[in-house]
C-alpha cells in the first residue's frame, strides 16, 4: 500500500468540501479520480502531497500516510518547466542519481590502477557494488529513454538545446510530463494530463501508462483515457468519495446498479420507519401500548438510516438555436497560406490553405499540436491577416465563437455584467436565468470573470453563445476544463443543433457525436474524411495497412532484385575468377615458351655462324628463316604476355 487515507474532511469557510474521505492506493494499479468541477479532486491530490492541510474530526480522527520511500512525481493542472536550462540538460535531471555513480565508476576506474593489495581490493568491491546498480536501473540506456519520451511526447523535431523558457505554456507542459516519466516515480499523480496533447502524443502516452511499473493516480475527465488504463475508478460527489473497480465504462455500469440497489433499500427503510413512525403516534398516549410504542421508538432512535442515493444532479442546460437560416455555402477559403508572427518571426504553417464548408455541416479540424488548427478558425474569421487568396462568407451568416483560452471575456467583470455588456436589452432576470441553465447561480453571478475555474469560465462562455443565436457555431477546443457531465450536455446540445459547427478538438467521445467530416491538417497540408472520429480512425488504419502492405511489397520487390542481381554478380564472379586463372596459366605458359623460344634462337644464331653451315647454301637459307619465324613467334609471344600483365 503507497497511499492510504482515513477519516479526511476539508472544510472552506465553515462547509466541507471533502467528507470522511477513506481509500488507499495500491503499487501497481493506475486510479482514476473524477467528479464535477469545484469537487475538491485537485484539493485532494495537493493533501495526499503534502502541499495542502486537511482537517480532523473533533475526535481527532483523520490521517493521510505514505509508505515510507515512496517517490511521488506530481504534474499539476497546466503547470509546466521553467528556466534557462536546455531540454537535453533538464531531462538528464531525472536521471543525476545514475549519473553521479557512472561519474564515481569512472573516477573508481581511474584509481584501480594506481592501487595495489587490500586497497585493490576494497576499490574492486565497491566498483562492483556500483556497477550493479547502474546496470539494475538501465543506466546504459539513459539517452535512449530520452529520445523515447521526448519523441513520444512531441518533441522529435524539437533541438535537444532549446532553452526551455523559449517554449509555450503546452511545450513546457508537455515537457514537465515528460521529465516525470524519465524519474519514474512509484506513485506518478496527473491532474489532466491529456489537456493539450495531439491524438499521436495522447494514444503514445496511453500505452505508455498502460505499461507503466509503479503507481498512477489521474485526474481526468477524458473517457477514453480512462478506459485506457484506469483499474479503479474513484468519484467525488457531493463532498464523498466511492471506490469502483475496473475502468470507465466498467464504473458506469457499477454505479448505476449500486444506486438502484440503495435507492431500494433506502425505499424498504422509509417504509419501515413510516409504520414504526404511525404505530408510535397512534399508541404512546394509550396506557395498554404505551411501553410497546417507546420500544417502536427505541427503534426509530437507534436506526441505522439508509443514505439516499444522489439520483440525480441538476445538469447544465445549454440550447443552441438560431434565427434565420444562411446560403448553401458557409464559407469558401483558397490558395490562403497560413502563417502566424510578424516580421523575423514569422511562420509559415501552411503554404496554401484550400476549405470550403457547407451549410448543417458538423466540421472537425485536427491535428498536431502546433500545426495551426487555432490560426485556421481565426484566419476565416479575420483576425489573422492573409497576404493572399481569398476567404468568402456566404450571406446571413451569424457567427458565434469559443475560444479555448476565453480571452474574449472581459476579466475585471463580474460573471452578470460581462452578459449584460453584450446583451443591453436583456434584464437581470433573463441574465441570470441564462446563467442559471449552465448553473451558474445565487452570488455566484457577482464573482468577477478573473475568479473563476476554468470550467465556469468556459460555462459563461456557452451562455453567451447560446443567446449569441449564431447559425454557424466556431469552437476551439470547448471541453477543456470541463466536467463529464457538462461535457454529455454539451455533445447534445452541439450532436441536435440543426446549423453549421466548424470545431477543433481532441476529444475523441465529442468528435464521435458531432462530427460528420474530419479535416486533417498536417504540415505538408490538409486531408478530409467524411464521418466522426472513428471513421476516420478507420480510415487512416485502412491507409496504414495499405500503405504498410505496398511497402512490404516494395522491399520484397527490392530484395528479389538484389538477389537477382548478387546472384548476376556471383555468376560474373565466377566467370572472372575462371577468365583470370585461364590468363595466369596463358601467361605462365607463354613464360615457358618464350624461354624455349629464346633458348632456339641463340642455337640457330650459333649454327648460322659456323662455317660448314655457311658453306652450304641450302641448310643456310633454311637456318636463316626457321630463325626470322622463331624471332617473329618470340615477338607475338612477349606482346601477348605484356598485355594479359597488365589486365591482371
Amino acid at each position: 500500500m503507497l497511499v492510504n487515507v482515513e477519516n479526511l474532511y476539508k472544510y472552506y469557510n465553515g462547509e466541507a468540501l471533502l467528507k470522511n474521505i477513506n481509500f488507499t492506493v495500491e503499487d501497481h494499479e493506475a486510479v482514476g479520480l473524477i467528479g464535477v468541477n469545484g469537487c475538491g479532486k485537485s484539493t485532494l491530490l495537493n493533501i495526499i502531497t503534502g502541499s495542502e492541510d486537511f482537517d480532523k474530526t473533533p475526535e481527532g480522527l483523520g490521517s493521510v500516510s505514505v509508505a515510507s520511500g515512496t517517490a511521488i512525481g506530481f504534474l499539476r493542472q497546466n503547470s509546466g518547466l521553467e528556466g534557462e536550462s536546455t531540454i537535453e540538460e533538464e531531462m538528464l535531471k531525472a536521471f543525476s542519481g545514475l549519473i553521479e555513480t557512472k561519474e564515481k565508476m569512472n573516477e573508481l576506474e581511474k584509481l584501480m590502477t594506481e592501487l595495489h593489495g587490500a586497497e585493490l581490493e576494497t576499490a574492486g568491491a565497491e566498483y562492483a557494488q556500483l556497477s550493479a546498480f547502474f546496470e539494475a536501473r538501465d543506466g546504459y540506456n539513459i539517452n535512449v529513454k530520452i529520445n523515447r519520451v521526448l519523441n513520444g511526447m512531441g518533441f522529435a523535431d524539437t533541438p535537444r538545446d532549446r532553452i526551455i523558457s523559449t517554449l509555450s505554456g503546452g511545450e513546457k507542459t508537455r515537457l514537465a510530463l515528460a521529465k516525470l516519466l524519465l524519474e519514474e516515480p512509484d506513485l506518478l499523480i496527473l491532474d489532466e494530463p491529456t489537456n493539450h496533447l495531439d491524438f499521436i502524443t495522447l494514444m503514445w502516452l496511453e500505452d505508455y501508462l498502460k505499461g507503466y511499473k509503479g503507481a498512477i493516480l489521474t485526474v481526468s475527465h477524458d473517457r477514453y483515457f480512462l478506459n485506457k488504463i484506469c483499474t479503479r475508478i474513484c468519484e467525488i460527489e457531493h463532498g464523498r468519495l466511492t471506490s469502483y473497480r475496473g475502468d470507465y465504462s466498467a464504473y458506469l455500469v457499477q454505479k448505476e446498479m449500486s444506486s438502484q440497489r440503495q435507492l431500494k433499500e433506502w425505499e424498504a427503510q422509509q417504509k419501515e420507519i413510516q409504520k414504526l413512525e404511525d404505530y408510535v403516534v397512534r399508541n404512546k398516549t394509550r396506557a395498554s401500548t404505551a411501553k410497546m410504542a417507546k420500544s417502536r421508538q427505541h427503534m426509530l432512535d437507534h436506526m441505522e438510516r439508509v443514505e439516499k442515493p444522489l439520483m440525480f444532479q441538476k445538469p447544465p442546460k445549454i440550447t443552441l438555436e438560431y434565427d434565420i437560416e444562411p446560403t448553401k455555402d458557409i464559407v469558401k477559403v483558397s490558395g490562403c497560406p497560413l502563417a502566424v508572427g510578424d516580421g523575423s518571426g514569422r511562420r509559415e504553417l501552411l503554404k496554401s490553405l484550400d476549405l470550403h464548408i457547407r451549410r448543417g455541416e458538423h466540421a472537425a479540424i485536427i491535428g498536431a499540436n502546433g500545426v495551426g488548427k487555432t490560426s485556421i478558425l481565426k484566419l476565416i474569421q479575420g483576425l489573422i491577416p492573409h497576404e493572399k487568396g481569398n476567404i468568402s462568407w456566404g450571406n446571413n451568416v451569424k457567427t458565434a465563437y469559443f475560444e479555448q483560452e476565453h480571452s474574449i471575456l472581459n476579466m475585471s467583470n463580474t460573471v452578470i455584467d460581462e452578459l449584460r455588456d453584450r446583451f443591453p436589452s436583456m434584464s437581470d432576470q433573463e441574465a441570470r436565468k441564462a446563467l442559471a441553465s449552465v448553473l451558474i447561480t445565487g452570488e455566484d453571478v457577482f464573482k468577477p470573470v478573473a475568479v473563476l475555474s476554468g470550467g465556469e469560465r468556459a460555462k459563461l462562455c456557452f451562455a453567451i453563445m447560446a443567446n449569441t443565436r449564431g447559425n454557424v457555431l466556431i469552437l476551439d477546443e470547448p471541453t477543456n476544463h470541463l466536467d463529464l457531465m457538462t461535457k454529455e450536455v454539451l455533445e447534445d446540445a452541439l450532436a441536435e443543433f440543426k446549423g453549421t459547427i466548424i470545431l477543433v478538438s481532441h476529444d475523441r467521445y465529442l468528435l464521435n457525436k458531432v462530427a460528420d467530416r474530419i479535416i486533417e491538417v498536417r504540415k505538408d497540408g490538409v486531408s478530409c474524411y467524411g464521418g466522426n472520429f472513428d471513421a476516420y480512425s478507420n480510415a487512416v488504419n485502412a491507409k496504414a495497412q495499405s500503405d504498410a502492405e505496398a511497402e512490404a511489397e516494395r522491399k520484397r520487390a527490392a530484395q528479389a532484385e538484389e538477389y537477382r542481381e548478387n546472384k548476376a554478380k556471383q555468376y560474373r564472379s565466377r566467370e572472372q575468377r575462371a577468365e583470370t586463372a585461364r590468363k595466369r596459366n596463358r601467361i605462365k605458359e607463354l613464360e615457358k615458351l618464350i624461354e624455349e623460344a629464346e633458348i632456339n634462337i641463340f642455337r640457330l644464331e650459333n649454327e648460322i655462324s659456323d662455317p660448314e653451315v655457311s658453306a652450304n647454301y641450302g641448310i643456310m637459307s633454311e637456318k636463316c628463316r626457321e630463325l626470322e619465324d622463331t624471332r617473329n613467334s618470340l615477338d607475338q609471344m612477349m606482346d601477348e604476355w605484356a598485355e594479359l600483365s597488365d589486365q591482371l
